[in-house]
């Protein structure tokens, strides 16, 4: 069992791990060569603590707490001698760290685990060079380690399986997500895709093809990466990049890169590379001209697909580890599947002629997916497997099949709503009612541009009142049966959701809203009324005034005035609309299933009933609660000062 860690190196990424691992409650010595480095970083992490005081995320005794945990030391003997486990975070250079771990060698106990956190150096190599290779592994912490959520567990060859658990676990105390790297590569699993993926930008941009500002606003505003590639190049640090590429010879430095580094044109860290860093971070214009991005995009999939051939990780936990280590959106595997893996591959094949490195070639397990036709969303069957008896809906399961996912996927018809839609979101949801497994429910819209734009009008052909109060008590029928749907709904209003789409966004439980979209019920416009619940639950959420305000002028709000007027709950910047998403999910699925049930019926069906008849639904509901074994264990975990752990029983 760990108790006390030390961690070896009080840089950056040392400092900021002795942090984390206080913050979790562990004993921590932190060792580096000399006292001034050490005050540094002690510095470093009372200004962090006392932000996180300000920003009230933490009690000032709290932070007195993970600071007295901490015991900065010159001697190895004091730092190492009773320590569990020692993660080493001294500069990328292999003989220094060997020459660290010998030193250790003479004060610790037999059975401490070492650690590095190299970012690409053999854990293997380092592992051996000590004497306890089966208790060596690579932690790879991401900078900054307070904030960045994973963490690479690197096998080293004779790294363990005990090893491996106990690191994992160990991750999981410090609140990190960790993923394993089951054989050990150059780059592991992040970098061995993302060093190529910058540097075939910077190609382009050697070669003439694309201006960085074109090749960065494609991806940001195509595939909503927070930041494009040749920015975040600048921002990482491009000598970090130009060794990257010398040390793991994925893809050779274009000669504008090795430019920069003798020029000491760094980036972001000496104010200038690509970009002009003076004034701070470069303003990236939203025209994404005629860059193509899918020449980096297959790239990295073709990566991933290497990665899943040669057995290091699979496709979730690539995906994950992308999404966590870089703030991607999307994992290269799911937006793989989203375009098409035949179209990957051909795009992979004319790239390969063309520039004739290595990771475009498609690799093999690529090239017999797509011959056996297994080509991702289309065919139902690519990284991940898809329920295909929906047309116009992708539904999926996440994060241990316990958040469900509808995607209205007619990107085409900006995700309008069609008969044929309805009656298949009401089979979705008897679907996935029974579905003991799932939690909660997402809905969301395929692409960046719409949520959805509503009632698909060319089912309105023939708008006779008959026909027209059928369509309308479809439409109410199915978004009745999300309001009633026993688990929690979130709808991720990702871009326009006007009509319908906003009606179908009411009846969920929560929204989450993207800024740069657009909501409202916007039928008056064709001098229609909302036909779907929305002239009925909109003035339950917004009030009576704002309401007809907005139907009666049809008017669209931004995310920022949609969160203002409690239409949604939260507008989101773009970059971390997923995460946010997601955060609430999975704070839902951890929450009691019945109880979570049974306070949704009360809230929606008590809430314009008489008080004393609202209250006799919630007794019946409190009754039910309290009938629970997950009752039981709340009341349990409360006393015993731990996490629940609810079973939905």
């Amino acid at each position: 069992m760990i108790k006390k860690v030390a961690v070896l190196g009080a840089g950056v990424m040392g400092h900021g791990i002795a942090q984390v691992c206080a913050t979790a409650g562990y004993q921590v010595t932190v060792k580096d060569v000399a006292q001034e480095i050490l005050d540094k970083a002690k510095k470093a992490i009372e200004k962090n603590l006392t932000k996180a005081v300000e920003k009230k995320k933490i009690s000032e005794e709290k932070a007195k707490e993970i600071l007295n945990r901490i015991v900065f030391t010159l001697s190895f003997e004091e730092a190492v001698r009773d320590a569990d486990l020692i993660i080493e975070a001294v500069p990328e250079i292999m003989d220094l760290k060997k020459k660290v771990f010998k030193e250790v060698q003479k004060y610790v106990k037999k059975d401490c685990i070492f650690a590095t956190n190299t970012s690409g150096l053999s854990v293997t190599e380092l592992g051996n060079s000590t004497d306890r290779p089966e208790k060596f592994v690579g932690l790879h912490f991401f900078n900054p380690p307070q904030v960045m959520q994973l963490v690479e567990v690197v096998r080293g060859e004779k790294t363990s399986d005990e090893t491996v658990k106990v690191s994992v676990e160990f991750v999981k105390s410090l609140g990190k997500t960790p993923v394993v790297v089951k054989k050990e590569v150059p780059g592991f699993i992040v970098n061995r895709i993302l060093v190529p993926y910058l540097t075939l930008a910077i190609d382009d941009v050697d070669k003439g093809l694309a201006r960085q500002e074109e090749i960065d606003a494609a991806m940001i505003y195509t595939y909503n990466f927070p930041m494009g590639p040749i920015e975040l190049s600048d921002f990482i640090g491009l000598d970090v990049l130009f060794f990257a590429t010398r040390q793991w010879g994925l893809v050779k430095a274009p000669k504008i890169l090795e430019q920069k580094f003798e020029a000491k044109q760094l980036g972001a860290k000496t104010g200038k590379g690509f970009y002009d860093w003076s004034s701070g971070r470069p303003k990236i214009p939203k025209e994404v001209g005629k860059y193509d991005p899918l020449r980096l995009i297959a790239a990295m999939i073709n990566i991933a697909a290497e990665l899943i051939q040669m057995g290091v990780a699979d496709a979730k936990e690539i995906d994950t580890a992308m999404k966590l280590g870089t703030n991607m959106p999307k994992g290269p595997c799911e937006i793989g599947d989203e375009i098409g893996l035949d179209f990957v591959k051909n795009k992979l094949e004319e790239l390969y002629k063309e520039k004739g490195f290595e990771v475009l070639k498609p690799v093999e397990l690529l090239s017999k997916m797509v011959e056996n036709k297994k080509l991702g969303i289309k065919s139902g069957e690519g990284f991940y497997k898809y329920d295909t008896k929906f047309k116009n809906l992708i539904v999926e399961k996440i994060e241990n099949n316990r958040i469900a996912k509808i995607t209205i996927n007619r990107p085409q018809r900006l995700n309008a709503l069609s008969i044929e839609t309805l009656d298949e979101i009401y089979e979705a949801l008897k679907m996935l009612e029974k579905d003991s497994e799932v939690r909660v429910l997402i809905f969301t819209g395929a692409g960046d541009k719409a949520f959805s734009v509503g009632f698909d009008l060319q089912d309105a052909k023939d708008l006779t009142p008959f026909n027209s109060m059928k369509i309308a008590s479809k439409g109410e029928f199915v978004f009745t049966q999300i309001e009633r749907f026993p688990k929690p709904v979130i709808a991720a209003v990702n871009g326009y959701a006007f009509g319908g789409g906003c009606e179908l966004a009411l009846a969920c439980d929560f929204r989450i809203m993207k800024k740069g979209a657009q909501i409202g019920l916007t039928e008056l416009s064709l001098a229609l009324i909302p036909g779907w619940g929305g002239t009925q639950r909109l003035p339950k959420i917004v009030g009576l005034a704002k309401a007809k305000e907005m139907i009666m002028l049809a008017k669209r709000i931004d995310a920022d005035e949609a969160e203002k007027i409690g239409l949604v709950n939260k507008a989101v910047d773009a970059e971390k609309f997923e995460e946010e998403v997601m955060n609430l999910a999975r704070q839902l699925a951890n929450g009691p299933p019945i109880s979570l049930a049974v306070a949704k019926y009360a809230i929606n069906f008590g809430y314009e009933l008489p008080v004393e008849v609202g209250q006799v639904i919630e007794a019946a509901m409190f009754g039910i609660a309290t009938s629970t074994q997950d009752a039981a264990e709340g009341i349990s975990a409360f006393f015993e000062k731990r996490k629940p752990e609810f079973k939905g029983r």
